[in-house]
């Protein structure tokens, strides 16, 4: 288990003919975005492999793999939902000495492009922007899942809460067939007939 996803780039930055290989397994990814650390959590071990090859004028490409299973939530309940990816890891990368932090642009050509400043690369923004990409927007841990109360925040699909137990239930009109005094009931436009007086012939 590796604490972060690092490549040694000396050899081939001083040679074209060199390559830089790394693999092993991650069980987080730990980020920064805006100013801020962010973790993207893993069920288990997860598994990557890269290798670079240089293109020539300080540029390379990196191609690999990386499997993990993302740990999501729930968009009702907040609940843990195990999410597996397999990604097919390829992007253009540019060696550029003044580069303090590593970054992701759109080059020329359109495609990707991770620029780099240093022989030590920590693909782990690279790694976790394209775990992010390839990710749902949002999972339920059950399709039939009923979320949380939203006065007490208790998961509803453990049982109601006392909330549940305090919300009226609506008498029938039998006469209109929906809840007496509810606003459907108000706006029928029959309703108004029900106490009109007609004159007897």
């Amino acid at each position: 288990m590796t604490d972060s996803p690092r490549i040694h780039l000396g050899a081939l930055l001083r040679s074209s003919s060199e390559d830089a290989h790394a693999e092993g397994s991650l069980d987080h990814l730990q980020y920064e975005q805006g100013g801020e650390t962010q973790i993207l959590r893993f069920a288990g071990p997860a598994p990557f492999e890269v290798d670079i090859n240089a293109l020539g004028s300080n540029e390379m490409y990196l191609q690999g793999t990386f499997e993990p299973v993302l740990i999501m939530e729930c968009a009702r309940c907040l609940r843990d939902v195990e999410v597996p990816l397999e990604l097919n890891l390829g992007t253009l990368m540019r060696y550029d000495p003044s580069v303090q932090t590593p970054y992701l642009e759109e080059a020329d050509s359109g495609e990707e492009l991770l620029v780099f400043g240093g022989p030590e690369l920590d693909l782990s923004a690279f790694l976790a922007e394209t775990t992010l990409l390839n990710a749902p927007l949002s999972v339920m841990h059950d399709e039939a899942c009923k979320g949380l109360c939203q006065v007490c925040g208790h998961d509803l699909n453990e049982g109601p809460c006392e909330h549940m137990a305090q919300v009226p239930v609506e008498e029938i009109d039998d006469d209109l067939g929906i809840p007496e005094g509810s606003l459907h009931a108000r706006q029928n436009p029959f309703a108004a007939l029900a106490d009109l007086k007609l004159p007897e012939e």
